[in-house]
């Protein structure tokens, strides 16, 4: 029997939460073939993921065009959801054919493609939708998309309306479109080392305090870190992903190549748990480790962007959390921020996080039921 995922590729968020679901389910249900379709970095899922499954790349949404990890193209964020689905159609006719060349698939999972709804009702089998938002939710603000396709949005909206159920992750937005919503706790990946171990491991220093930055795949290439007005005090932990190759760096920058997450018993939400402090832009995937570790986030703007407030909302209640300004990002202006975190009190409300397990028992329970 199969299962397959369908995962936006706009960001990390997306897979990361369903690495943690994919990895439940796999355990649980070792009968089940996981085939995932995304076009999301293939390393991010050899880096996370513990239990067999088949990747058939390729986009299955159009997602949000970035300029930066914090700044997005609008226009051509308009003109990539355009095309994507101005050819929906044929992309339903692909991906009906790709399905039928798999063996008894038994449900379909999506986070958060409407392709992954409008497939599964077509070939009667059911369909679970997992995410915070609906991407009719995001376009539906979103600059010039309303100009531009008014036709765009009633046609996502019928494809979620044939989902079979939707699991609503925490700081949710977009989901009275869906006929059966089931609110379900956080989805995160949770650290399995110690502060201490992981600080060894990496080389950083136990008796200084410690952030680290994670901005997604795009990095901060522009972001000069030999100027930084913190150093003196603290450590900076930063990766080949966020920072280019290092040109004469401070010895109290850590740098690390992402490979380290690869075959060396450590993972990045091991790292998140071991810093006093991430500095980053609100997206769920690190808001949900932030929150699971009880690690303080120092949080920049990302554009316009639907969830930004609704993720803010939620650090303020569930995390330490601050504002930094870009002009004091770029500006090396961190120390302030970074000290007054060390001191805030700790967060108002506490949020379980065992949505992984909730949500792979929610899709075991379908499939038995649809074709054989």
């Amino acid at each position: 029997m199969t299962a397959i995922f369908y995962i936006s590729g706009h960001g990390f968020g997306h897979a990361s939460r369903q690495v943690e679901i994919i990895n439940a389910l796999g355990l649980a249900r070792p009968d089940l073939d996981l085939v995932i379709r995304s076009a999301v970095d293939p390393g991010l899922l050899a880096r996370t993921l513990k239990v067999a499954h088949d990747l058939q790349p390729g986009p299955c949404d159009s997602g949000i065009v970035q300029t930066s990890s914090v700044a997005h193209d609008d226009p051509a964020t308009v003109r990539a959801a355009m095309e994507f689905y101005g050819r929906w159609p044929a992309r339903i006719d692909a991906e009906l054919r790709r399905l039928s060349a798999l063996p008894s698939v038994r449900v379909v999972v999506g986070d958060i493609p409407p392709l992954a709804f409008e497939v599964a009702a077509r070939v009667g089998v059911p369909s679970v939708a997992i995410s915070n938002f609906t991407w009719d939710w995001i376009y539906e603000t979103h600059p010039g998309m309303a100009e531009a396709a008014p036709w765009l949005l009633p046609l996502i909206r019928d494809a979620y309306a044939k989902a079979t159920v939707a699991l609503e992750l925490p700081f949710p937005g977009g989901f009275e479109v869906f006929p059966d919503v089931r609110p379900i706790p956080l989805v995160a990946r949770r650290p399995s080392r110690s502060r201490e171990d992981t600080r060894r491991h990496f080389g950083v220093p136990l008796d200084r305090p410690a952030v680290l930055l994670s901005f997604g795949g795009y990095g901060l290439p522009d972001l000069d870190l030999r100027t930084l007005d913190c150093l003196d005090r603290w450590t900076v932990v930063t990766t080949d992903r966020i920072t280019p190759a290092p040109t004469a760096l401070p010895r109290e920058v850590v740098y690390l190549v992402e490979d380290a997450f690869v075959g060396g018993g450590f993972r990045y939400e091991d790292l998140v748990a071991a810093v006093d402090v991430v500095l980053t832009k609100p997206g769920y995937g690190i808001v949900a480790e932030c929150i699971t570790a009880g690690t303080a986030m120092l949080y920049t703007s990302r554009g316009t962007f639907r969830e930004y407030d609704v993720l803010v909302a939620g650090l303020a209640r569930f995390a330490r959390s601050r504002f930094l300004a870009q002009t004091d990002l770029f500006g090396a202006r961190w120390r302030a921020a970074l000290d007054a975190l060390l001191l805030a009190p700790p967060p108002r409300e506490e949020m379980p996080a065992n949505g992984a397990e909730v949500a792979a028992t929610e899709i075991s329970a379908r499939t038995g039921v649809g074709r054989s």
